[in-house]
């Protein structure tokens, strides 16, 4: 039976994107509340220290453990060789207070951090853009596995790899270094199915956003060309099981296949209409069950 462990993204408390959102909550607050809910690891955000003797010390005062952080890359505007450059600090970080997965995204031209543009606005990649992402993330995916650390690749609303005939593009067009983030609510968001890609990717998936969406909310979005942050103002996003999201036929398939790594629950709300805690407690319960279901066996053992 594979094993799993949950964790939790910041984004519950405050928002990277939208820094409005939760300003005042201190980091205190995210990591002992998160805990509190169950969780045993945290994904980075913007209030965490970048520094791996500070950063372990406060998540060690906590009991959790480093599950990843994101890293924007820039892969169609500067050279593989410079992304590996700029990549250091964020990688020594990772190694350095025991993660094993880096979440790595292409946001160059992406449009989910500007509340002014619409979703519709997403860039597309031209047949050299494609030829360029690829091996790039192929010779960077290569040497982050080389230093102990798998690359997932983020597929992400409002980016370049957004739908589901581009994750699957690069999948086929990326060799084993380049590992892939399964995340629920940005595939279902624009229009994907996570079965699908379970089943076609299960030996690449390394790591999983259990992030909930909301349906009547999403057409709402599209239907009236917003924004992915006034998506996020509006609701669009939830903790598994609170949504329209099926989680159970891909994780089932996950398992079945031998996952063995996190499930993360990830879900940017306004958290002065979401109560973190309370949502925190609901996404653990419902994740745990889903994950039981599935048939993981889900690690309970504090760090």
């Amino acid at each position: 039976m594979p094993t799993v462990t949950l964790g939790i993204n910041p984004l519950t408390w405050t928002n990277d994107d939208l820094p409005s959102l939760g300003t005042s909550t201190p980091l205190e607050t995210c990591l002992q509340e998160g805990r509190e809910a169950g969780f045993t690891g945290f994904e980075l955000g913007n209030k965490f220290p970048r520094t791996p003797d500070a950063l372990g010390k406060v998540l060690k005062d906590h009991e959790l453990a480093l599950v990843s952080g994101w890293y924007s890359a820039h892969l169609l505007e500067r050279s593989p060789e410079e992304e590996i450059a700029a990549v250091q600090d964020h990688l020594n970080l990772l190694k350095q207070c025991g993660a094993s997965v880096m979440v790595f995204c292409e946001v160059s031209r992406c449009v989910h951090g500007d509340q002014q543009r619409p979703l519709s606005q997403r860039p597309h990649l031209s047949e050299n853009d494609w030829q360029r992402l690829c091996s790039g993330l192929d010779i960077v995916g290569d040497y982050l596995k080389s230093q102990g650390i798998q690359l997932v690749y983020h597929h992400h609303l409002g980016t370049v790899i957004e739908s589901q005939t581009d994750v699957e593009r690069l999948m086929d067009s990326t060799g084993e270094g380049v590992g892939l983030l399964l995340d629920f609510g940005h595939l279902r968001g624009a229009g994907g199915d996570p079965l699908i890609i379970a089943q076609r990717y299960s030996t690449r998936i390394h790591h999983v956003h259990c992030k909930d969406l909301r349906f009547a909310v999403l057409e709402a979005v599209r239907n009236r060309d917003k924004s992915f942050l006034n998506g996020v103002l509006d609701g669009l996003f939830t903790v598994p099981g609170d949504g329209d999201v099926d989680f159970l036929p891909a994780l089932t398939h996950l398992c079945e296949q031998g996952y063995q790594g996190w499930l993360v629950v990830e879900a940017e709300q306004d958290p002065e209409v979401a109560h973190p805690l309370t949502y925190a407690r609901l996404g653990y319960r419902n994740l745990h069950d889903l994950a039981e279901q599935a048939g993981f066996d889900v690690a309970n053992a504090t760090h």
